[in-house]
């Protein structure tokens, strides 16, 4: 791909929200396709399943390493230089935004690409929780929240004004992401084919991976010939769902990657689910279940922008090329969201399905 010729002819904002959408899309359609979500993985996990939404989510996780970590050893991308491991991370916030963010995917019955995803079909319930997870998300980054924000964020940050980097902190070979992506892959392979998973499922959650690649190696070639600094990132949606609430309010807000792709995913799953016929109105089912929502939703902005990053941007994008802090928010969103289902729909009785 030429990407001086498409900057010289639009742009190097335009360019960044084009590459933005076009990972969207090839997400959304993706997710949709392929009923990805980590909410239900940990549900199934709880309740003493490796079921099919294990298996997506575990196709999606180690397909989107496998991809990233191939894509980086053949020089169509730098880990070092991407955003989440050029900053400082912070262990506290990965820690309690974790816990956070697991609770309230779990209430939300959706983590925030899910609601996103959800939205496109015609979902009203997710619609809802997106918005309520956007505006606190917002109030987290820049607002009222900001404060409690840095002061957790603060208590335990990563040392030498960088995050972690786990293939070099390992002393790994740098093949070894490659390797452990391929590993987990296969297992991902073992437990469809058990659950008895379509080809079509398959193809569509390591498709979910593969547009987490497609971002890095987008924002990677757009920074080496961009004038301006151009942060590299990939699929995540608690920053981007923020920043795309604000330009839609404020129309003066900068083009960049976070404005096209947020767009892009609902653009590609509403595509998605029109071509399968899966659009159709769907509300909440009584004032308990959207109070859940909206305390679940909150949860997941605060959590998100906590940890930095959400079910996608830490659990999938992060860990894809081994950010410290990622691996450590997914560990406690798991812990967060199996405890939280246990303590709440087995026990209190909600009998929400997986």
């Amino acid at each position: 791909m030429d990407f001086l010729a498409i900057v010289e002819r639009i742009g190097e904002a335009p360019t960044a929200a084009l590459f933005g959408l076009v990972t969207g899309m090839i997400f959304g359609i993706a997710a949709q396709r392929s009923d990805f979500c980590l909410r239900a993985a940990t549900v199934e996990f709880a309740r003493g399943r490796l079921g099919p939404r294990m298996s997506i989510w575990l196709l999606t996780f180690s397909t989107a390493m496998v991809w990233v970590q191939a894509a980086q050893m053949a020089g169509l991308m730098r880990a070092e230089d991407a955003r989440m491991m050029a900053v400082p991370g912070t262990w506290s916030g990965a820690i309690i935004g974790g816990l956070l963010f697991g609770m309230g995917m779990v209430l939300a019955r959706g983590c925030s690409g899910r609601l996103l995803v959800l939205a496109a079909t015609g979902n009203l319930r997710a619609l809802v929780s997106g918005l309520v997870f956007a505006v606190v998300a917002q109030m987290t980054l820049h607002g009222a929240l900001s404060p409690v924000r840095d002061g957790l964020s603060s208590l335990w940050i990563t040392e030498g004004g960088r995050n972690v980097d786990l293939l070099a902190a390992l002393h790994l070979p740098d093949t070894g992401g490659l390797v452990l992506g391929l590993v987990l892959a296969a297992l991902a392979i073992v437990l469809s084919v058990r659950n008895q998973l379509g080809i079509t499922k398959l193809f569509m959650a390591s498709g979910v991976g593969f547009a987490v690649a497609v971002g890095w190696v987008l924002t990677f070639g757009l920074s080496q010939v961009a004038f301006e600094p151009i942060q590299i990132e990939s699929a995540t949606f608690t920053g981007p769902s923020a920043n795309t609430l604000m330009f839609f309010l404020l129309p003066d807000t900068v083009l960049q990657f976070d404005i096209g792709l947020v767009p892009g995913v609902f653009l590609g799953a509403f595509i998605a689910a029109s071509l399968a016929r899966e659009v159709k109105f769907q509300g909440f089912e009584g004032a308990g279940n959207m109070q859940r929502a909206m305390i679940g939703a909150a949860a997941m902005g605060f959590g998100g922008m906590l940890a930095g990053g959400c079910a996608i941007g830490a659990g999938v994008t992060g860990t894809s090329i081994f950010v410290g802090t990622a691996w450590l928010a997914l560990t406690f969103m798991w812990v967060g969201a199996v405890a939280t289902d246990y303590l709440v729909d087995q026990k209190g009785g909600a009998a929400v399905p997986a």
